[in-house]
C-alpha cells in the first residue's frame, strides 16, 4: 500500500460543526421525488445569497422542482463542479427503527447520521454547502460551481436542464466531482440505466369467451418472457467488465400491472423494465429485440381486433460512464481524497451526462451505496469528514494546477 492509501485508510477525524449541521438540516426537508424539492433549494439559495454568491435557479414545467447552479468565482477561468441531487427515494413500507426525517446522529456502533438521503446524498452537499465561505474568502484562481439537481432518481430530468443553462449562460467547467456514495474512492465508470414501459392494448371478454378476445396479460407475459431470455442471454453470453459486482449488462421486470376481475379477460396490461448496461453496450440495441419481438405478436392480436397492439414508453435514460486513466477530473479526486485508489460502481449516476457535456467527470463522495435507499439509511461520520476535507482540498495550491490544466 502506497503513502496516499495508507492516509485515505486512517482514521478520519468527526466533520466540523457547521458541515454536521448543513447535512441534518438538508436531511430533515423532505425531498421525496414526488415532492417539490423548493424547500430545500430556498435554504441553500438563502444562504448564498447572503454571501453574495450569484446563482440561477431553473424550474421544472410546474415550477415545483429546481436546480441550483452557483457559482463562485464568477468569471475565472476552467472550474470544478460539484455535484449533488437534491431528491431522495421514498420510504413507504420499510421498516424504519428511527424518523427518516429527524436527521438523528448516534454514536454505536460508530457515530453515524441517519435519515432518508443522509448518504444519497444529502451528506455531499451538506458538506459542499458548509465550506462556502472558506472557499469565497480563499479566492481561488478558478472558479468553483454548485450543481444541485432535482428529480435525478427517478431518470436525471433536472441535470439536463441545468447542463442545457450551463451552455446558455456561456460556461465552460473543466471538470466535474459527482459527490455520489462511493466511500470517498474515485469510481471511474458504472453501467446505464434505461427504463421502459410497455402498454398491451388488448381486447376484453367474458371469460368464457376468450376466442373472441385477445388478453392483455397474456401477450405482456409472452414479452416478459422475452426479456428474461435476453437477460439469460447477457449473464451466460454477454460481454463481462471485472471491477463490478455483476460484471455483466442486466435486463429486469420490475412492476406488471393489469387485469380487473377473475372473469374478464384483461384489456390491456403495462410490464415496466429496465436495463443497466455496461460502457460500451447499446441499450437501444437491446430494446429493439425486445421491441421485435412485440411486432410478431400483434398480427394475431390485430386479427381480433384492429385497435389492439403492444407500444414501447422510454421513462428514463441515464447514461453509462466510463472515465480514462488519464483524466483531470480522477487526478484532482485522487489528490483531494488522498489516495490513488479507484472503483466502479453498479448504480446510476448524473455523471455520464456531465461527461457528455464535455465535463472531465469523476464519482467520489461519502457514504455506501448499500444504505442508501434502505430503512434506517445512514452516513458514517467518519465520511463525511473524509468528504470535509476532499472539498477543503480545493484550497491547495495543488488541486489549482490539477485544475487549471
Amino acid at each position: 500500500m502506497n503513502a496516499a492509501s495508507s492516509r485515505a485508510a486512517a482514521p478520519s477525524a468527526a466533520p466540523s460543526e457547521p458541515a454536521l449541521a448543513w447535512a441534518q438540516r438538508l436531511v430533515r426537508i423532505d425531498t421525496r421525488s414526488q415532492r417539490s424539492n423548493l424547500p430545500l433549494i430556498e435554504t441553500i439559495a438563502d444562504h448564498l445569497r447572503a454571501l453574495g454568491v450569484p446563482l440561477r435557479l431553473t424550474y421544472d414545467e410546474t415550477r415545483q422542482k429546481a436546480n441550483l447552479f452557483a457559482t463562485l468565482g464568477a468569471g475565472k477561468p476552467a472550474g470544478v463542479v460539484l455535484s449533488g441531487h437534491t431528491d431522495t427515494v421514498p420510504w413507504d413500507g420499510q421498516e424504519w427503527t428511527l424518523e427518516p426525517l429527524a436527521a438523528e446522529v448516534r454514536r454505536t456502533p460508530e457515530p453515524r447520521l441517519y435519515g432518508r438521503g443522509s448518504a444519497d446524498m444529502k451528506g455531499f452537499i451538506g458538506c459542499v454547502v458548509a465550506q462556502t465561505e472558506r472557499l469565497l474568502a480563499a479566492d481561488l484562481p478558478f472558479a468553483v460551481h454548485y450543481a444541485f439537481s432535482y428529480d435525478e432518481e427517478v431518470g436525471g430530468f433536472g441535470a439536463r436542464g441545468l447542463i442545457a443553462d450551463l451552455r446558455d449562460a456561456g460556461l465552460t467547467p473543466r471538470i466535474c466531482l459527482v459527490g455520489e456514495p462511493t466511500g470517498m474512492i474515485p469510481a471511474l465508470g458504472h453501467k446505464g440505466v434505461y427504463r421502459w414501459r410497455c402498454h398491451v392494448r388488448g381486447h376484453a371478454a367474458h371469460s368464457s369467451r376468450t376466442p373472441f378476445a385477445v388478453n392483455a396479460v397474456e401477450h405482456a407475459a409472452r414479452v416478459i418472457a422475452r426479456i428474461a431470455d435476453l437477460a439469460d442471454e447477457l449473464r451466460e453470453r454477454g460481454p463481462r467488465r471485472a471491477g463490478y459486482d455483476v460484471p455483466w449488462s442486466t435486463a429486469a421486470v420490475c412492476v406488471v400491472e393489469g387485469g380487473v376481475a377473475d372473469n374478464i379477460v384483461p384489456e390491456a396490461c403495462r410490464v415496466h423494465y429496465e436495463f443497466r448496461n455496461l460502457p460500451g453496450i447499446d441499450a437501444d440495441a437491446l430494446q429493439s429485440q425486445v421491441s421485435d419481438y412485440a411486432a410478431t405478436l400483434e398480427p394475431a392480436m390485430k386479427a381480433i381486433d384492429a385497435t389492439s397492439g403492444i407500444r414501447f414508453e422510454r421513462t428514463a435514460a441515464m447514461p453509462e460512464f466510463e472515465a480514462k486513466p488519464d483524466e483531470p477530473a480522477l487526478r484532482l479526486a485522487e489528490r483531494l481524497a488522498a489516495t490513488s485508489e479507484t472503483t466502479l460502481v453498479g448504480f446510476g449516476t448524473e455523471a455520464g451526462l456531465f461527461q457528455r457535456a464535455g465535463l472531465s467527470t469523476i464519482v467520489c463522495g461519502p457514504g455506501s451505496i448499500a444504505q442508501a435507499h434502505q430503512a434506517d439509511e445512514f452516513v458514517a461520520l467518519e465520511q463525511l469528514a473524509r468528504c470535509e476535507n476532499f472539498v477543503r482540498g480545493l484550497l491547495a495550491p495543488e488541486a489549482a494546477a490539477l485544475a487549471l490544466l
